[in-house]
């Protein structure tokens, strides 16, 4: 793993941190790369039942793509009549926000600083957000004459409504931590100090829960969001005996009777 994206299992926690804090994390070709691998590393390991996405420093989360790169991109395609810059989001953006969002395990993304661009973009794809009350979260595309990319469009809208979204995304500016809670972009606020520690406990509350529900809670909250009702109970028919046939409900129900705390398995 490069040095721009640390890895790291503990007791079926993967932590996953983006290591630039003298860019502000921005992401250059390296860590965009080693984002990508560290998050299908993460779902294609059966002993990761929970990853936890974070920042070093605590200026930004992740202020997007790394502009200074960026440039020196742009002028090379200039030069040789190409479009390879924007490659990226295919080979880079794309990946990361897919494996986010389809590993199946849950992903918590701790947001100290500033999210903006794709950096927000991976904050969104998560499935929990907890935030510094010092945190900032911004669109960004428009302000450098892009669109949304890294699933904002899609992700959102659905947190907030395709009217606030827009609002967000044409008008690019600084939402505070409270403002972005009150919206309901961020799932739980906390004070900077304790951001590290709880959305680590946190993490590891998810990595030793009921792995196998979990993935069933993501997919049925996916398909929900793109389907009708009626293909949506059918498809948690299909997602509850699933859940049922695991081990880990097993281990629930015993332990619900013999009132116990269950110690589940993750699977």
């Amino acid at each position: 793993m490069a040095d721009s994206v640390l890895y790291e299992l503990s007791d079926g926690l993967a932590t996953i941190t983006i290591n630039r804090p003298d860019a502000m994390n921005a992401m250059n070709t390296e860590a965009k790369v080693a984002l990508r691998d560290a998050l299908a590393a993460a779902a294609g390991d059966s002993e990761v039942r929970a990853v936890l996405l974070t920042a070093a420093g605590t200026r930004a989360f992740c202020v997007g793509q790394d502009l200074k790169e960026h440039v020196g991109n742009l002028a090379s395609d200039r030069d040789n009549g190409t479009t390879l810059t924007m490659n990226t989001v295919s080979e880079h953006y794309n990946p990361i926000v897919r494996a986010i969002t389809e590993m199946h395990k849950p992903v918590v993304a701790a947001v100290g600083g500033v999210a903006a661009g794709a950096g927000f973009g991976f904050a969104l794809a998560a499935d929990y957000r907890i935030a510094a009350d010092t945190a900032a979260f911004n669109t960004s595309f428009a302000g450098v004459a892009l669109t949304a990319d890294s699933g904002v469009s899609w992700t959102l809208p659905r947190l907030i409504g395709a009217s606030r979204a827009a609002d967000l995304l044409f008008f690019p500016r600084n939402l505070s931590a409270q403002e972005a809670y009150d919206l309901g972009i961020v799932n739980r606020l906390v004070p900077a100090d304790a951001l590290a520690a709880e959305a680590e406990q946190l993490a590891r509350t998810l990595a030793a829960g009921p792995t196998v529900a979990y993935a069933a809670i993501k997919a049925s909250l996916a398909y929900g969001a793109a389907h009708s009702l009626a293909d949506t109970l059918e498809k948690e028919d299909e997602l509850q005996t699933m859940a049922g046939a695991s081990e880990d409900h097993a281990i629930a129900v015993a332990a619900f009777l013999a009132k116990e705390r269950p110690k589940y398995l993750g699977r």
